[in-house]
């Protein structure tokens, strides 16, 4: 038997994370990437992917209105603290801000010459700035309500820009004149959106009055009103030429002939019910409506949530991309079918939001998707490759608790859930569609797993303390309606909640473990029970059955792991080491490794043989409740309350292989460098050392530097080939050097230097240098206050010599020192002189005094020039 690879190291991949939170959003002019909005910060997200390129924090401000320039290089964002900041999305710096509304801005527009920018907003107010500049250009009033929409004028010869409100009106701005020049009133209600036909001079307005109006530009008339029969959200034109015309040459020769000699416009619309619907202008039909919705919902309080608030019809033949109200991004592409009919496909759906992931599974052979349940009542299977949600499992009427999945004897894909509406559903995967409903629990169930090797049942567990087992044979390859599953067996298995069940391997057993802190193995397919398994002090969530032994693990709040023999119930280990509740934990490696994870949001990789934890990742935010584990397990997922999906590899290969790339590079680099300090080439050598990460031998290569004569020019030679991350890890090394006496020498050198080279401007944009600054200049205080103090008592050393004449004086020294201290002399007496005659009005001295105090002063010159004689 070949020995079993031991896993040492994953590598973590983010797959799916919350990337909108519902809000504002703009696409980019080519389709490349969507900008949206997500609580207080900007994701810039890859439209194929859903992944997030990059976020801009906008410092704790509710984002409220987005807008890109037309060349994609700059956005525009406002909030509620009313602020309009203009950023570079190649630099993600924000470029200049400033403040204008009264009130929160809703909406705005930018200009096609990409140099004016509008916005709208809650005050009423419509204004319109220069980028460049930042200075308002134009202030516009009269809106009675809320501007709700804003557009330019996509010809950027024309200067007129159209704002819609909640008082039900339009209103038309001319720049150039710099007022009001009409104003639309056909609508009963909010206006919602704005479009321009291809040829500029039809304006399109929609509203929540269930309406679409069409309006000449000429003479501002409102052309024709459109009934839609329900609440439009958004709308937008159907360009000539593109592949949407196309798609609707099938449709248009069921419409009338044509009723007037203008252009027909082509048109879409979204809303409330959640369908794409496609008109004509010119007959106000619609030509093309989707038979059902594809927002999923359970039940009539969730209608409001339910449609559509934003449709974009993408560039370069793309599609259609619609926004739901609950945070969800759908690709539609036109496909023609069979009977020569065009059909709008949903090609791709982003989930922007999942909220909480309670439990999910992989699916498939090659375990490509990704079942997923959240708190929410519907399941969503996503493939892995694209990250897209194929397609979604409805059915519960409550949220979905847990799931399992398996491949039926007959090759059939299934997938089982548990809801908190206390039923069990039974989904096929392939016709995406329930085959089977379980009924009979009294409380939610919170627990399920199939069947291991026979794979023709599946068990329940839930929260009336039950366990049941439901049989598979009447299912059939073709059903139209969910059959009624059957129940083989029950049993009242626990004083509280289930959390968790696992089937063995052969089908023999399965294991229950509950909130009441005990978990109990049972043989099927009776329920007899065999073994109660306790020990822990918390209830416990995970069951397992170990691949190859007769053992189980559990993961209980109490923070441990433990594993126990069946046949005895006795606990072989307990694995200690997570901070909070273990809430998952599987075998890995043929049972030779555990993989867990708990309340903490870290996950842990462990060694069976040892109880030791090998690795520990941190990459969840808040607990992680789901864990799926591949059928080899050289790949598993963890999922959690902060809304994240993170994929696990196994990179213990690539890692060794790194690190013997790494070794062998090491090697080379070392014997590149004793070539460089062989040839006396230190500016090579110190480069070198820095690669390689040795302070110790830079440490040598500076010392022998400084012992040169030509020291400063070489350092400075080796020391400005070096970047900006090298130059904090050198200021790093210089701390640790400046610490010690018999080191600092060369640090103050090296210090020295580098504040020569680097302006302040760019030390100061070092990070972290303020730390480091700390570090040094303490031990540099004291580094100077010694030398300080040994130079000075050397001036005693010499003074001691040269009156035991063992060292000849310098003269030129010691004259340069008699003549500053003439000089000071003469200074002191002019300075007594002078205070003498200040304080001779105050008080007159007798003569004899003043001789006095004159001899005295000539006695103490005589006596300091003596001594000076002396001491030449």
């Amino acid at each position: 038997m070949a020995s079993l690879s031991l896993k040492k190291n994953y590598r973590c991949e983010t797959v799916l994370q919350q990337f909108y939170g519902g809000g504002p959003l703009v696409v980019s002019s080519d389709g490349s990437f969507i900008v949206c909005s997500c609580g207080d910060s900007i994701n810039i997200i890859d439209s194929s992917n859903a992944s997030i390129k990059s976020t801009i924090e906008a410092d704790s401000d509710t984002i409220t209105a987005l807008a890109l320039s037309p060349s994609d290089n700059l956005l525009f964002s406002a909030g509620h603290s009313r602020q309009i900041r203009v950023w570079d999305l190649s630099t993600l710096k924000c470029l200049r801000s400033w403040k204008g509304h009264d009130g929160p801005v809703i909406v705005m527009a930018c200009h096609a010459s990409g140099g004016l920018l509008a916005t709208a907003g809650a005050d009423r107010k419509v204004l319109v700035w220069d980028i460049d500049g930042g200075f308002c250009t134009h202030f516009f009033k009269g809106h009675k309500g809320v501007v709700t929409s804003i557009i330019f004028h996509p010809d950027s010869d024309k200067y007129l820009l159209f704002s819609g409100s909640d008082d039900a009106t339009v209103r038309v701005w001319d720049l150039l004149a710099k007022k009001c020049v009409a104003i639309l009133e056909r609508h009963f209600s909010t206006v919602t959106s704005l479009a321009m036909s291809e040829d500029g001079w039809t304006l399109l307005s929609v509203g929540r009055d269930k309406v679409v109006n069409l309006w000449d530009l000429r003479d501002y008339s409102c052309e024709m009103t459109v009934p839609t029969y329900e609440v439009v959200e958004a709308v937008c034109i159907i360009r000539p030429g593109t592949l949407f015309a196309s798609f609707l040459s099938s449709y248009i020769h069921q419409t009338k002939k044509k009723t007037s000699g203008s252009p027909d416009i082509y048109f879409i619309t979204v809303g409330e019910r959640g369908v794409v619907r496609i008109w004509n202008s010119d007959c106000a039909a619609c030509l093309y409506e989707q038979k059902s919705s594809d927002v999923t919902f359970s039940s009539d309080s969730e209608e409001a949530k339910r449609g559509f608030t934003a449709v974009t019809m993408l560039p370069l033949d793309q599609g259609l991309l619609c926004v739901t109200a609950d945070q969800q991004f759908f690709f539609y592409t036109p496909v023609e079918l069979s009977d020569k009919k065009s059909e709008l496909i949903l090609s791709k759906r982003l989930v922007g939001y999942n909220e909480e992931i309670v439990d999910m599974k992989f699916l498939g052979d090659e375990e490509q998707y990704l079942a997923v349940a959240t708190n929410l009542e519907h399941v969503q299977v996503y493939d892995l490759e694209s990250m897209s949600c194929s397609y979604v499992l409805a059915g519960h009427s409550e949220i979905v608790l847990c799931l399992d999945t398996c491949i039926s004897s007959m090759g059939r894909i299934l997938i089982v859930t548990g809801s908190k509406d206390n039923n069990v559903r039974l989904w096929d995967a392939e016709s995406r569609c329930c085959v089977g409903v379980g009924t009979g629990h009294m409380g939610a169930v919170g627990a399920i797993a199939f069947s291991k090797k026979q794979r023709n049942f599946f068990v329940s567990g839930s929260s009336d303390h039950t366990i049941k087992v439901w049989s598979l044979d009447d299912l059939s390859d073709s059903v139209e309606q969910p059959i009624n599953l059957k129940v083989k067996a029950v049993v009242a298995a626990h004083s509280k909640d289930i959390n968790s069940l696992a089937v063995a391997p052969n089908d023999s057993l399965v294991c229950s473990a509950s909130q009441d802190r005990t978990a109990c193995v049972w043989r099927l397919p009776d329920l007899v029970s065999v073994v109660t398994l306790r020990g822990h002090k918390r209830g416990i969530w995970s069951v397992e059955f170990s691949p190859v032994d007769q053992v189980v693990i559990t993961a209980s709040g109490d923070k441990t792991i433990k594993m126990w023999s069946i046949s005895d119930g006795s606990c072989l280990k307990t694995f200690e080491g997570h901070t909070s509740s273990v809430l998952r934990a599987s075998f890995l490696t043929r049972g030779a490794q555990i993989v867990s994870c708990g309340a903490d949001g870290l996950v842990k990789l462990w060694m069976v043989r040892t109880s030791e934890c090998i690795s520990t990742y941190d990459k969840h935010e808040n607990k992680v409740w789901a864990l799926a584990v591949g059928k080899k397990t050289e790949m598993f997922a963890t999922g959690g309350s902060d809304a994240i999906v993170n994929l696990w590899y196994d990179s213990t290969a690539s890692d060794k292989e790194e690190a013997f790339r790494k070794e062998e590079e090491g090697v080379l680099k070392g014997q590149e460098l004793e070539n460089a300090v062989t040839d006396a080439d230190y500016t090579k050598a110190i480069q070198i050392a820095f690669e390689l990460r040795r302070p110790h031998k830079l440490f040598e290569l500076l010392a022998r530097l400084c012992r040169k004569g030509t020291a400063e020019q070489q350092i400075e030679n080796a020391l400005h080939g070096l970047g900006k991350e090298e130059f904090r890890q050198l200021f790093e090394y210089v701390r640790e050097w400046n610490t010690k006496p018999k080191l600092c020498h060369v640090a103050q050198v090296v210090l020295f230097r580098l504040f020569n080279i680097l302006p302040p401007t760019e030390i100061i944009e070092i990070k972290g240098i303020a730390e480091l600054v700390e570090g040094l200049i303490p031990y540099s205080q004291r580094h100077f206050s010694r030398i300080d103090r040994l130079v000075r008592s050397t001036f005693l050393l010499d003074y001691t010599l040269t009156g035991m004449s063992v060292i000849e004086p310098n003269s030129e020294a010691q004259q340069v020192k008699s003549n500053s201290l003439i000089r000071s002399d003469k200074s002191a007496n002019e300075q007594a002189d002078l205070n003498s005659e200040k304080a001779a009005p105050k008080k007159r001295k007798s003569q004899k005094a003043l001789n006095g105090s004159q001899k005295k002063v000539k006695s103490a010159d005589h006596t300091k020039a003596a001594a000076i004689s002396l001491q030449a």
